[in-house]
């Protein structure tokens, strides 16, 4: 048997683990500076790039992305090349993927300040930036695929299962929900409408989580857990379980984020029901990330890196314990739309994949410069208090998310609202914002000191770019004898069709028949189109990122209909390219928004709300947005937004496109004239504060039940 010798690509590892450091450290500073503006909206600073809306979206694609997915790529090139006993596949499609997912990173980092968005959330990115993802993530699948393909070890261990899973399941959710059609250079329209955009949307979002923050950490965790403990794996049994009935069932899980919406009840069950098997296999992971530990304790308490990692994987096992438990009818119309879920993501984000990536760091960098850990008393600083962040962050937003929902619903013996005024229930939980900020402090200070760490133990030693190896050629030779799975561990190709099959059964089943049976969702004659006004208004909505903190979906429940009106109709949206029913509600459901409903408010409300919400709502932590009074709506994109929304099905008439801005116009003229019979008010027609306005009376008329 002949010997081959050859080395690791390191340079490569120590190119992401940079780009997670440095973007780690932003996406956490634009965390703390959004937690900031929620409870001192002067923090906005009445910049429009700087405003909550616009940085929030930039917070979840910095860590998600950058932060983390940089970390995942580190991760996976370290252990692939080890677990394979081969270089990469290519160098050049390695620096390829490196360079191209930093300028992705740079080009998101830009344009979601400037209010380039589709709103959707965890894709905000618009069609050219879709697209490059794209390329660049095909260059990272050729890259493994190719690897795998030229390995030196016959099996493919338990933490390539996880890549592959990954690379197949992230490629068909990213295409799928970025189908959209261009309209400007970074504008462009969901081809789904309401309803169906929003069960595709989350059926992304929710698998986002799954397969790019959860499923990849899992394949690490695989491989650097018994490394750091030097132990086996509990249990290669366990580990069959866990990987396919977790890639299976997850991916039906989507549409628990849409319980009490209009929804269909049918695919509402489903989500629930899968949800709640979820339980199973991941639960059965994390056992056998712990129970790898068997006859390691004692080295927990002394190792800080076995310490971050049994933190990781406790994390693991609450937010997937959590995460069922919400899908439950009667407990997610406790804590839907409230802190409740910015606490429990977080403990996902901070506990699973920040704690995961800390020990990866503390366990590689000393063996990539081949040197010891600089201080071990620093990473258990860091340790404790990154544990204490956690904590001081999440408990206050569980308390708070159980504060605002009991005073969303509390009604008076009389069998009145309670807190009929929205904002009383946001002033009350400014204290748990503030809590809330601490613990992020707390946790970015250990990541600082990890910086310095990390640094120093770098410096102490030298760092080793390729790292020489040597392993037995792989022979080709027949298959013989071992279980099925055995035999599949030995053929990449196959296993790599039937992962993909896997993870397409579940969308299949829940997306298509939202197309195929019209019952699902039912036609409302009253519902018309936007005006062109309107849907100029309807932008600035989404540029400005009103939806990340209001929503536009009443559910049938007593205290909301109480509160905004009759509940929301699945027949409302079929004109909305992108939905917009939002995920949290820091300000009021805004549905019925629109003049001559229950909450409907004269234009000149409006007006003086967005230059300043004190002026109206005394106590409001909303920013203000003086920019809209100033701005010159643009209208030269009139014609090719309503042709886009032709292609897509809206029923405007035939060549309406040319004569738009007329009545546009029109509809400008009507709302200024309104709003200049106020004497301490003086605007003109062209501004995009009165497109705005028109979007927000428009909402909720079309079957308007309280005129």
């Amino acid at each position: 048997m002949s010997i081959e010798k050859f080395s690791y690509d390191n340079k490569i590892v120590k190119y992401f683990i940079i780009a997670t450091v440095v973007f780690g450290v932003v996406g956490m500073l634009v965390g703390l500076t959004i937690a900031t503006q929620i409870f001192y909206p002067a923090a906005n600073f009445d910049i429009p790039w700087l405003t909550f809306g616009r940085l929030r979206p930039l917070h979840t694609n910095a860590i998600i992305f950058a932060f983390v997915g940089n970390a995942m790529f580190a991760g996976v090139y370290y252990s692939m090349q080890r677990l394979l006993k081969t270089r990469m596949f290519s160098d050049l499609l390695s620096k390829i993927h490196f360079w191209g997912w930093q300028l992705i990173i740079a080009a998101a980092a830009i344009t979601l300040p400037l209010g380039y968005t589709t709103s959707k959330e965890y894709a905000e990115l618009e069609w050219p930036i879709d697209i490059a993802i794209t390329l660049i993530w095909v260059v990272f699948g050729i890259n493994m695929i190719g690897t795998i393909l030229k390995r030196r070890e016959r099996h493919m261990y338990v933490a390539i299962w996880f890549y592959i899973a990954t690379f197949v399941t992230v490629a068909v959710l990213h295409v799928v929900n970025s189908l959209e059609l261009p309209v400007l250079m970074f504008k462009s329209y969901s081809i789904y409408a309401g309803v169906q955009d929003a069960l595709v949307q989350w059926w992304y979002g929710h698998n986002a989580v799954a397969f790019f923050l959860t499923t990849p950490f899992l394949g690490i965790m695989y491989y650097y857990l018994p490394k750091a403990a030097n132990r086996p794996v509990f249990s290669y049994k366990l580990s069959i379980i866990h990987f396919w009935s977790l890639i299976f069932i997850y991916i039906w899980a989507g549409p628990h984020h849409l319980l009490y919406t209009s929804l269909p009840n049918w695919a509402q069950s489903l989500g629930t029901v899968f949800s709640l098997m979820l339980i199973a296999p991941s639960w059965g992971g994390m056992l056998n990330g712990l129970m790898t530990l068997r006859g390691a304790w004692d080295r927990v308490r002394e190792d800080p890196v076995l310490k971050f990692m049994v933190v990781a994987v406790t994390a693991y096992g609450m937010s997937t314990f959590e995460g069922p438990m919400l899908s439950l009818k009667n407990l997610n119309a406790i804590t839907h739309f409230t802190d409740w879920i910015i606490a429990h993501v977080h403990i996902g984000g901070l506990g699973w994949n920040g704690f995961m990536i800390f020990g990866m760091l503390y366990w590689l960098i000393p063996r990539m410069w081949g040197t010891k850990l600089y201080s071990v008393k620093n990473a258990n600083l860091h340790f404790w208090l990154g544990t204490l962040g956690i904590i001081v962050y999440a408990l206050p937003l569980y308390w708070g998310g159980v504060v605002q929902s009991l005073m969303w619903k509390q009604f008076t013996p009389d069998g009145f609202l309670q807190y009929a005024n929205f904002l009383e229930t946001v002033t009350k939980i400014i204290p748990f914002y503030m809590l809330r900020l601490t613990g992020g402090l707390l946790y970015f200070t250990g990541v600082i000191i990890m910086i310095f760490n990390l640094i120093k133990t770098a410096k102490s030693g030298s760092f080793i770019a390729n790292e020489e190896a040597e392993a037995p050629a792989l022979e080709k030779v027949a298959v013989q004898g071992g279980s099925f799975h055995a035999t599949l561990e030995r053929k990449p190709v196959q296993f790599t069709i039937l992962a993909f099959v896997a993870i397409l059964i579940g969308g299949i089943f829940e997306i298509v028949p939202t197309y195929m049976v019209k019952s699902n969702i039912p036609t409302i004659a009253s519902v018309k189109p936007y005006t062109p006004l309107e849907l100029q208004g309807r932008d600035i909505y989404i540029r400005e990122g009103c939806v990340g903190c209001h929503s536009q979906m009443i559910r049938p429940f007593r205290s909301e209909t109480a509160r905004y009106g009759e509940y929301s109709k699945a027949g409302e949206y079929v004109y909305d390219h992108p939905f917009l029913w939002g995920s949290k509600r820091t300000g009021p459901d805004l549905h019925r928004e629109g003049i001559g409903n229950k909450n409907g408010k004269p234009n000149s409300w409006h007006y003086s709300h967005m230059l300043d919400p004190r002026r109206t709502s005394n106590g409001s932590i909303m920013p203000r947005y003086p920019w809209l009074h100033k701005n010159t709506l643009d209208i030269s994109t009139t014609a090719a937004k309503i042709e886009a929304m032709q292609a897509l099905g809206v029923p405007y008439p035939e060549g309406y496109a040319a004569k738009a801005n007329d009545d546009l116009k029109k509809q400008a003229e009507e709302i200024a004239n309104d709003l200049n019979k106020q004497e301490d008010i003086d605007t003109s027609s062209d501004k995009e504060i009165i497109a705005l306005i028109a979007y927000l009376q428009r909402l909720g008329t079309d079957i308007n039940t309280d005129k």
